[in-house]
């Protein structure tokens, strides 16, 4: 079985960028495509992904459109951030929170006259 956890933490920049680029790779031959044609559906140029795929550093705007080229930027939901409020933000909410409904006021009942009829 195959150790998939990475200390990040513990690697230098330069191994975590070699890492990416391996990444890169292995899911541009797993999709059958040359570096052309990543380069080409990237809209650079293919010195780019051969650089990132030797572990050169390339920018962050390569590396979205490189993984946008390859349809895996679901790598990048780590990132995503979620709006969270505090524990006394939440209280707060509840006390506004209505628990009961108010019903009809009866002051505000008109009484209807009986008819004559």
């Amino acid at each position: 079985m195959v150790n998939t956890n990475t200390n990040w933490a513990a690697m230098t920049d330069n191994a975590i960028i070699q890492d990416i680029g391996k990444f890169i790779k292995k899911s541009r031959i797993h999709k059958n495509r040359t570096q052309a044609e990543v380069a080409t559906a990237a809209g650079m140029n293919r010195w780019t992904i051969s650089k990132i795929e030797n572990g050169e550093a390339i920018t962050l705007q390569s590396l979205i459109q490189i993984l946008r080229a390859l349809d895996i930027l679901f790598v990048l939901d780590n990132f995503k951030t979620m709006n969270t409020i505090s524990p006394l933000e939440a209280v707060k909410l509840q006390k506004k929170e209505r628990h009961r409904a108010s019903g009809s006021s009866t002051s505000k009942i008109t009484k209807i006259n009986k008819s004559d009829w």
